[in-house]
């Protein structure tokens, strides 16, 4: 247990203070945009905010690394909202409880460690398009609702609200120089909410967004028919969610592995986001996965264990059993000032001071992931035009790389040494290399250097020995892989294969240590 949960392991040192601050600090951010994102999609807002106390704890106590924030996620309720409207909410929660099975066959099987596929540009687009969203989401509490339309701020509210906002900020930016004992984030919270209560500042609060009190996530079983017509209704949707919450958690724990220099675990996160994701279908939750921002409140706040995730699931349900009275009377423009400083710091300002140093392709594909990210809303598919198009690049360089050492022997044989990959890419440029018609009778192709990738190369190398076969010459390949021997059995008589010393790839298996 201690090895599994270290948590609760008390000989980790494990400073409580620091973590039950950042907890409070991380309740206190996550509360409103669970709320916002509740009623974004229409659903019940207490739905919202059990999806954030259940992912919250249950990824807590048993994810794949300490200090990463999960809750009610605006980026796998938005897949959602087609559903709602089109099928009404006892679906959408059926279709949370089979993302979270999804999600969980994932992590079993271990292909959480595809993750790593996701190149650098990439990670830059999706944290800096990320913070551009988190940023803008801020912009919709200087607007209020007049005779049914959203409307902007004018006069003394907009510059109540700036104010309060702008006095936020300041306190972050300034505390850490007076002090590190206490979150910035929580002790800015604490002074607008001072300030608005003590001369009477009428301004937009949390009750104004929409109720927070309620009981304790109640069970429930989606009232759905059995059928294979509902199984067709919300696999689709299922199926999505649970690619944008891997997508966005496994970047999550990557980018959190970065900041704290340790290595998490993406299976066993895999899992915990889909157990988390089906007690969501049955507890009345929207479902959800890790929030950047506030994971990032978490760590700027000085986490490092899981206390933290725990204290701020516990505070939400205490908030939602008996706090929301005052809870509801926090100003809005208090938590708006703490998003914007995530926003601020979840940027990756380095990358404009490199932005000249990289190759023009990796600045491509970075710019072209953070417009999708922004544009869309749709992580997952940012994420994945990127590596799509790294891995073509990528896959062009290689082609242009490939390339052959020629001699001739005492024997009077003709050896070519291959070195680079065989591969789709590369085929067109490995068939130049060779003079069928002016090598002597016997030829050898040593790929010691080279790699047999794929089955465009497997067809070339089988079309190769062809054409010196109708030659009346004898082609050798050596250091051959064996999954060739299928597709060059015909030619088994012309060739030699050695298999004995040809490398076997494994791919590395993640590990938390």
């Amino acid at each position: 247990m201690a090895t599994s949960i270290r948590f609760f392991d008390f000989s980790q040192k494990v400073n409580y203070r620091t973590e039950i601050l950042a907890g409070l600090t991380v309740a206190m951010t996550m509360m409103p945009e669970s709320l916002s994102f509740a009623i974004l999609a229409g659903f019940p807002p207490l739905a919202g905010l059990y999806a954030a106390f259940i992912m919250g704890l249950v990824t807590s106590i048993f994810g794949g690394r300490p200090g990463l924030i999960s809750g009610g996620a605006g980026a796998t309720v938005v897949v959602l909202i087609a559903l709602m409207k089109s099928n009404g909410i006892e679906y959408v929660f059926a279709a949370v409880a089979l993302a979270g099975v999804i999600q969980i066959l994932i992590g079993v099987f271990k292909f959480g460690k595809f993750i790593r596929l996701v190149p650098q540009p990439v990670m830059y687009g999706f944290v800096n398009g990320l913070a551009v969203i988190i940023f803008m989401a801020q912009l919709e509490q200087f607007k209020t609702l007049i005779n049914g339309e959203t409307v902007w701020l004018t006069g003394q509210p907009l510059m109540i609200m700036a104010g309060l906002v702008a006095l936020t900020i300041a306190v972050v930016f300034i505390f850490p120089r007076i002090s590190k004992a206490v979150p910035p984030s929580l002790v800015a919270i604490i002074v607008v909410f001072a300030v608005v209560l003590g001369f009477g500042i009428q301004t937009k609060t949390v009750s104004d967004i929409a109720s927070v009190s309620g009981g304790f996530p109640p069970f429930h079983i989606p009232n759905i028919p059995l059928t294979l017509e509902t199984l067709q209704i919300i696999f689709p949707y299922a199926l999505i969610m649970a690619a944008v919450g891997l997508t966005e958690g496994l970047l999550t724990l990557n980018l959190v592995d970065e900041i704290t220099s340790t290595r998490g675990n993406g299976n066993r996160e895999c899992i915990a986001q889909g157990s988390a994701n089906m007690l969501n279908g049955f507890f009345f939750g929207m479902g959800g996965c890790p929030m950047i921002a506030q994971t990032l409140v978490n760590l700027s706040a000085g986490a490092r264990a899981r206390l933290s995730g725990i204290v701020a699931s516990l505070t939400i349900l205490l908030i939602i059993l008996f706090g929301a009275p005052i809870i509801g009377r926090l100003p809005m423009a208090a938590l708006t000032g703490v998003m914007i400083m995530v926003a601020i710091g979840t940027f990756e300002w380095m990358s404009f001071k490199i932005i000249n140093k990289m190759p023009k392709q990796d600045i491509f594909v970075g710019v072209l992931v953070a417009l999708i990210t922004i544009w869309l809303h749709n992580l997952a598919l940012a994420v994945l035009i990127g590596v799509i198009i790294s891995a073509l690049v990528f896959a062009w360089e290689s082609a242009k790389r490939i390339r052959a050492r020629k001699y001739i022997d005492e024997q009077g044989a003709r050896h070519y040494e291959i070195f680079g990959p065989l591969f789709f890419g590369s085929v067109a440029a490995f068939n130049e290399k060779f003079d069928v018609a002016g090598d002597p009778e016997v030829v050898i192709i040593n790929f010691r250097e080279s790699k047999i990738t794929d089955m465009s190369a497997i067809d070339a190398l089988h079309k190769l020995t062809q054409r010196y076969a109708q030659a009346g010459k004898t082609l050798h390949l050596r250091y051959l892989s064996e999954d060739c021997k299928v597709l060059l059995k015909n030619a088994a008589a012309v060739i030699d294969v050695n298999v004995d010393e040809d490398p076997t790839y494994h791919v590395a298996v993640d590990r938390l240590k």
